[in-house]
């Protein structure tokens, strides 16, 4: 605490603490004006609005979520349909076959080599299909999508598995002579040869697509 040893000392304490107090209520009128303007912002929205009511909720409209995209069943039957007409069971391949000592088919323009070279395992086997067990109609068409599959994926070389028909009555191969058959009336087939016998033998077919 500071003492006044005159008057004139007492005077300095007076002013001082009237400057000081003077400092206090002028920083206190800032505070007070600086809360009354943000008050007045806050508000400003509100005054510039007015009075608002809610509004009432509204039924919603639920949108159907979006179709699946049409499959073509239209087509898959036509592609079908095409399919078991175009593989004719009456058609004479006799005179297409080369039946020396291992029967071979080759297409018109294609040279012996290629069937030599089929014999030799010169293009490896990429695929096969196992006929065995199944209806006329139902190999023809799975032959049928068989090398259509191959054709599209680009396989060369591909094996055919039609069987000795040594489960056939009468122990005859019924779907050997078919399956050549079906096959050189594909456009798909440049050439085929009987297997070796460690791929088969008389029971399969090794087949080069173009």
């Amino acid at each position: 605490m500071v003492k006044a040893r005159s008057l004139q000392d007492l005077a300095g304490i007076k002013k001082t603490l009237s400057d000081e107090a003077a400092k206090k209520a002028a920083l206190e009128a800032e505070r007070r004006a600086a809360e009354q303007k943000a008050a007045a912002e806050r508000n400003l929205f509100k005054r510039a609005v007015g009075h608002v009511q809610p509004v009432p909720p509204q039924a919603r409209v639920l949108l159907a979520k979006e179709p699946a995209p049409p499959k073509a069943f239209q087509q898959r039957i036509d592609d079908d349909r095409v399919l078991k007409e175009s593989l004719s069971d009456d058609f004479d391949v006799s005179t297409l076959l080369d039946t020396d000592d291992e029967l071979s088919y080759r297409r018109s323009g294609i040279g012996t080599d290629v069937t030599q070279k089929l014999r030799k395992g010169h293009w490896s086997l990429q695929g096969q299909i196992d006929l065995h067990g199944l209806r006329t109609d139902e190999a023809r068409e799975a032959l049928g999508q068989f090398i259509k599959d191959a054709h599209k994926r680009g396989w060369r070389c591909v094996r055919v598995v039609h069987g000795k028909g040594l489960g056939s009555p009468g122990k005859s191969p019924v779907l050997k002579s078919k399956v050549q058959r079906w096959l050189v009336q594909k456009n798909e087939i440049l050439a085929f040869v009987q297997a070796k016998a460690s791929e088969g033998g008389a029971g399969a077919l090794v087949v080069l697509l173009s």
